[in-house]
């Protein structure tokens, strides 16, 4: 068997690639001409260098029976909108559409907790909820929930398409980093003296790889599934870190108005002014309220696997520490 790839080199897309490989299926992984190609060093993949908005992109599709569709724009920038839109939405809609055209049997597309969006403060959510557009913080949530809704659109006209939503994702390869990946960072190298009232849902990210092919094999078209485990607010990872590593947890929790006004300085005035900006208000804005999930429906209909967070956490520590990540 066959699977056609997009995201290959990112962190889920790259453990789903080495799933498929070890399963036994042949893989062709699409690529940007400038990707990092480090998490595919070393693996069986024919490499098609091109991008989600090719109008030929179905050529090289031909042959293949699956499509795994991870790839999508991640910024928490306000300046990055048009992008997000661009690769996210009409980049999906172009992928699905190939696939269509070049007779892939059934697609996983990855979209994210972030398109389901957030209850009422520190209430968890499932898949039978939606935030309205309006309510969802950001142009990267609005681009993944309308991205989304252009998945469910081709499942509703008959094409064999299943949503996975993951969560957090924690573990090695993390090239980015992601944002989970940069809290752990920002722990090992000290520079997070305080931290922020919130919450998240974290998986390990092979339990994600393994819920993308749980789904090709048993997922329900035109349905989704929360790809999570455990929702841990960020004190209790904190803390777990500090176990894991032996160096000590901030005490302090910052007031949510603090990092705002540092964001909107970053993005509103220092970025106009040519100075990178450090803290994206959109990021800070998310924050403000816990994210928290119930996976039970994956766990249920798929197996969704729920494997250990620690070993997770130290996996990702010592990847991190291993590519030279901590100075």
């Amino acid at each position: 068997m066959r699977a056609f790839v997009t995201g290959g080199t990112g962190f889920v897309g790259s453990h789903v690639v080495r799933l498929l490989l070890q399963e036994g299926c042949a893989v062709k992984a699409l690529v940007r001409p400038s990707s990092n190609l480090g998490n595919l060093q070393g693996l069986d993949v024919e490499i098609v260098k091109s991008n989600l908005n090719d109008p030929e992109l179905w050529q090289q599709m031909l042959g293949c029976q699956y499509l795994f569709h991870v790839a999508a724009h991640y910024s928490l920038w306000q300046k990055d909108q048009e992008l997000l839109y661009l690769h996210n939405v009409e980049g999906t809609r172009n992928v699905l559409a190939a696939a269509q055209k070049a007779g892939i049997e059934r697609t996983v597309y990855t979209s994210s907790v972030a398109a389901i969006g957030v209850g009422s403060p520190g209430k968890v959510v499932d898949e039978t909820y939606q935030s309205p557009l309006e309510k969802l913080v950001g142009h990267y949530k609005k681009s993944k929930y309308l991205a989304e809704q252009v998945a469910m659109q081709a499942a509703s006209t008959g094409q064999e398409v299943v949503v996975v939503n993951p969560s957090s994702p924690i573990g090695p390869l993390d090239i980015k980093p992601t944002p989970t990946g940069d809290i752990i960072l920002r722990f090992l190298r000290r520079q997070m003296p305080f931290y922020l009232d919130t919450g998240l849902n974290f998986i390990d990210v092979r339990d994600v790889a393994k819920g993308h092919l749980l789904a090709l094999q048993r997922g329900k078209s035109g349905d989704r599934y929360i790809l999570g485990h455990q929702n841990l607010s960020l004190k209790q990872v904190l803390e777990q870190l500090a176990q894991i590593t032996s160096l000590q947890a901030p005490q302090k929790a910052v007031p949510a108005w603090l990092p705002l006004s540092v964001a909107w300085v970053d993005e509103k005035i220092l970025a106009p002014l040519g100075k990178s900006p450090s803290v994206p208000i959109d990021g800070v804005r998310m924050a403000q309220q816990p994210m928290y999930y119930n996976a039970s429906k994956a766990v249920r209909e798929l197996g969704l696997p729920q494997s250990s967070l620690k070993t997770a956490f130290e996996d990702a520590v010592d990847w991190f520490v291993a590519q030279g990540y901590v100075k």
